[in-house]
């Protein structure tokens, strides 16, 4: 069993969340008014939950959570007052897709923090998205009809800059059809002469989760009609369509719900010199690549200066057959507990939002204003083209964008995947409040998550600890593999029946679970290891971490099986984790607060 043991180091998470959806409790970044990168211009400390303020709650989309955070401490601090009163803003940070979920289901306080009065996603399709899931539900609508934009910037396709040089950037207009065709070229980057390079591979996040993912696939549908407006129901169902958006998605190294991953991934690459050998493209906003170029790939003003410039910057590719526009719009939810004084209030933040000094904080971050207007950092030495011709394309209507998402788990490219789950003595611990242990709560995360596997996804289930009676091996593999579809009952009798005891041998269980996905790789699929613990490596005969790292870490990207390790409770050693996740280019996450389980499982599984 493990020994619980001091209070741990905390290790920046690899995903904001968000969704990412990055950014949340465990995987989600929460920033209050007052805290959280206040980007060191404020005059003063906070005044938010002042007893005779009107209180405004806005949940704000990741990439902007910090900033916005930072103005509203700014506007707490003024003597504004609305009515003859103040007003306190606090801002929390969620990953716009789920955002939209958690509006959808009746928002729970225990799991996302305050209710928004305000909701503020990446772009106005959210709106239209709850919207949607609303009416389906048959439940009132809480999206308003106005909705005021608070700075815009559109998606790109950034790449290292030689890669988009080899393309004729920034001289030639280059799109969603030019990447289909290179990644389904059998020659990749040999066919623009740089054999070295590999095959085309794409970072994409998660469309049901992530602004950039959303936007991306809307965008590839587009490519595929060549049209910029009207994309109606029957062009999600064209089977030409779709083998276009397929052969797309068919370049992704796997998808994720923030972009935060492959950034700072594609950073760590650099820093060894071989930021070319990761990914070839990642679908960001324009705002990320001015950040990542600026040694900051997070975005959070708190961190900016404090990393080292790229070695190979990125740049934007602005695709000639269509990008989306994130407008961070700013909605004021037509809710019941939004009373008349709280409207007033929003209307005043928004009104300060909007004002030239805010604005400038902005477009200083390389945001455009509400407007459109790029500001200072939006320059070719940053890797960026103020004056490029954006094809900016409509947004469908909000029944057509769920009929997208639903397509892309169809489309997406599937996963081979080996489930591992820590079932040590600890994991038999009561998790206070709960009145569950934690394998209970981890069963039942296990298999929500699991359920959200496509039915093609190939899947074996492993648990361990140390051996038990006559064993040898710390691992026992409790599902072997198999589709989905034809195994989701088997996982959900077998998971239901296991039974904590002995010790965690972690490093010789990650080392076998990666053996087994290399073993049955499939080029054509995601390979990759979830494993969940809640423990330090307790196993005496496999005790050697740097081999173990050494081992991940591997260059041939083309044979790359990725670990996501989940550390579960207080007592996870997620220093180690975060070691095993970043030697083999993927993501950790961190679900300190066991309560957290179900929704971090939520975010793991949107890798693949």
């Amino acid at each position: 069993m493990t020994t619980p043991r001091p209070r741990r180091r905390i290790v920046p998470l690899v995903i904001a969340l968000v969704v990412g959806v990055a950014l949340v409790i465990g995987v989600r970044a929460w920033v209050t008014g007052g805290s959280g990168g206040s980007g060191g211009d404020d005059p003063a400390p906070s005044r938010a939950d002042r007893a005779d303020c009107v209180p405004l709650n806005v949940t704000a989309s990741s990439e902007k959570a910090a900033l916005l955070a930072a103005v509203a401490n700014s506007y707490n601090n003024t003597d504004r007052e609305v009515d003859g009163r103040c007003a306190d803003v606090r801002v929390t940070s969620l990953a716009s897709g789920e955002a939209a979920q958690a509006l959808a289901a009746d928002w729970n306080e225990a799991a996302y923090g305050p209710r928004p009065d305000v909701w503020s996603p990446a772009a106005s399709s959210w709106a239209g998205v709850l919207e949607q899931r609303l009416t389906e539900a048959d439940r009132p609508n809480l999206v308003p009809a106005e909705r005021p934009s608070v700075a815009q910037t559109p998606l790109v396709i950034a790449m290292p800059q030689p890669m988009a040089e080899a393309l004729g950037w920034p001289d030639r207009a280059i799109g969603w059809a030019e990447l289909a065709a290179l990644e389904a070229d059998p020659a990749g980057w040999g066919a623009q002469g740089h054999p070295e390079w590999g095959r085309f591979t794409l970072g994409k996040t998660n469309p049901t989760l992530s602004t950039s993912g959303l936007n991306a696939t809307v965008a590839a549908f587009f490519a595929a009609t060549g049209r910029s407006t009207d994309l109606v129901s029957a062009d999600v169902a064209d089977p030409a369509n779709r083998e276009f958006v397929q052969r797309v998605e068919s370049g992704v190294v796997h998808y994720g719900d923030t972009t935060l991953t492959f950034l700072r991934n594609l950073a760590e690459a650099d820093a060894r010199g071989n930021s070319l050998s990761y990914i070839s493209a990642v679908t960001v906003e324009e705002k990320s690549v001015w950040d990542y170029n600026q040694g900051n790939p997070s975005g959070d003003p708190a961190t900016a200066g404090q990393g080292p410039k790229p070695r190979v910057p990125l740049v934007a590719i602005y695709p000639r057959d269509g990008t989306l526009v994130s407008d961070n719009p700013f909605l004021t939810l037509t809710a019941d507990w939004v009373d008349a004084p709280k409207r007033a209030a929003a209307a005043d933040f928004l009104s300060y939002l909007r004002e030239p000094d805010q604005q400038s904080r902005f477009t200083d971050a390389a945001f455009r204003s509400f407007e459109g207007t790029p500001g200072a950092p939006i320059t070719r030495e940053n890797g960026l083209l103020p004056q490029a011709q954006l094809a900016v394309l409509q947004p469908p209507a909000a029944a057509v964008l769920d009929e997208i998402v639903t397509s892309w788990t169809d489309l997406r490219k599937k996963a081979n995947l080996v489930f591992v789950l820590d079932v040590s003595g600890s994991m038999g611990q009561t998790v206070p409040g709960a009145g569950s242990t934690r394998l209970d709560l981890a069963k039942q995360a296990a298999e929500e998550g699991l359920g959200l596997l496509g039915a093609e996804d190939t899947l074996s289930v492993w648990t361990f600890s140390t051996p038990r009676g006559t064993e040898t091996d710390p691992f026992r593999v409790v599902v072997p593999p198999g589709q989905v579809g034809a195994s989701r009952d088997q996982v959900r009798r077998v998971v239901q029946g296991l039974e904590p005891g002995g010790g965690t041998a972690l490093y010789a269980t990650t080392r076998a679970a990666v053996a087994q996905v290399q073993q049955t790789f499939d080029p054509n699929r995601i390979n990759a290891v979830v494993l969940l613990t809640d423990g330090v490596n307790e196993y005496p005969a496999d005790n050697d971490l740097a081999g173990l790292v050494s081992s991940l870490d591997t260059e041939d990207t083309s044979r790359a099986v990725r670990v996501f390790p989940i550390a579960y409770g207080e007592d996870a050693d997620l220093d180690v984790l975060t070691q095993i996740a970043r030697a083999t280019r993927a993501a950790s996450y961190d679900a300190g607060d066991e309560a957290s389980i179900r929704r971090v499982m939520t975010n793991v599984i949107s890798n693949f």
